[in-house]
Order: C-alpha cells, then structure tokens, then sequence
C-alpha cells in the first residue's frame, strides 16, 4: 500500500507567533501525522520544529519524533511506546508509563490522535492521560486530559494545566 495524503492542515500557533503546517497519511504501518512549525518564541527567539507521529490502524502511538531548533539550539527528541511503555532512547521514560497517547504542546495535531481512537458519540465525554512533549525544552511529563463530542466535528478539550479549547 502506497501512503496516501488524507489531509492538509495550516493553523496559527497559538503558543508561539507562528504557522503550524500539517500533514495526515494513511500508510501501511496505519496512520501518520507529519508537520512544521516555525515561529518566534516571546522572548523573541526563532522556532523551527518538525513532528512525526506514527499510530497503528487504530490510532495507538508507536512513534514519535520531534526535531527542534531555537536559534542555533538543536534538538531532537524520540520516543517509542509499545503496551503503553514509553522510551526514549531505549531508556524506559517511568514517568509517563501507561499514558494513554502523545501530546505535542507545540500544535493541535495531536488531539486528532484521541479523539480518533476514543470514537465518542455526540455528548460523551472521557478522560484520558497523555505523554505531554513540552516546548521549548522537549521534556516529556503525563497530564490528564478530557474530550467531549459536541456536535458531528466539534470537540471541547480540557486539561489540567486549566487550558481548554473547543
């Protein structure tokens, strides 16, 4: 099976002032979400940052992978996640065992990510625990999270940093 493009996406970058550019595929592995922010951080430094995410059939993360660079600061983070183990570097991350998915802080792609796999009916709602890659320092800690289905292809997300959106 060839990858095949589901959809593009442009948001505005909320966290930075800047443009998040990303990608879904379909591939044989099963899902793959791609994408690019670049922007300018408050303290005025330069961001550029690309993300790869890649999920089985049914939406559960295996990989990720995040490259960073603040000015001339470069980063890169990689996870893998096998029966909700996270490791980075093949070292096992204790802190983030049994998280649920990945949320990159960086962009709004990744709640694409539960709201697949939780498949709510319209009005349900369901909490869920995620592996949250913080900017600009590419640490990685849990934070829970909520979802709940508004309408057809509306969502309201919540999490316990007290940031909501929907």
């Amino acid at each position: 099976m060839a990858d095949d493009l589901k959809r593009v996406v442009v948001w505005n970058n909320l966290l930075i002032d800047g443009r998040d550019y990303c990608g879904l595929w379909h591939t044989a592995e099963g899902w793959l979400l791609k994408g690019t922010v670049v922007g300018v951080l408050k303290d005025q430094r330069p961001l550029l940052a690309s993300y790869e995410i890649q999920c089985d059939e049914n939406w559960l993360t295996h990989r990720v992978q995040v490259d960073r660079t603040l000015g001339n600061d470069a980063k890169t983070l990689s996870l893998s996640v096998e029966k909700r183990v996270w490791r980075s570097s093949a070292q096992e991350l204790p802190g983030v065992r049994g998280c649920d998915d990945v949320d990159l802080a960086l962009t709004p792609a990744t709640n694409t990510l539960p709201i697949r796999w939780l498949n709510l009916r319209v009005g349900g709602s369901e909490s869920v625990i995620a592996a949250w890659v913080k900017f600009p320092e590419l640490t990685v800690q849990p934070l829970s999270q909520r979802y709940t289905r508004l309408g057809r292809d509306t969502y309201r997300y919540e999490s316990n940093t007290g940031f909501s959106a929907g």
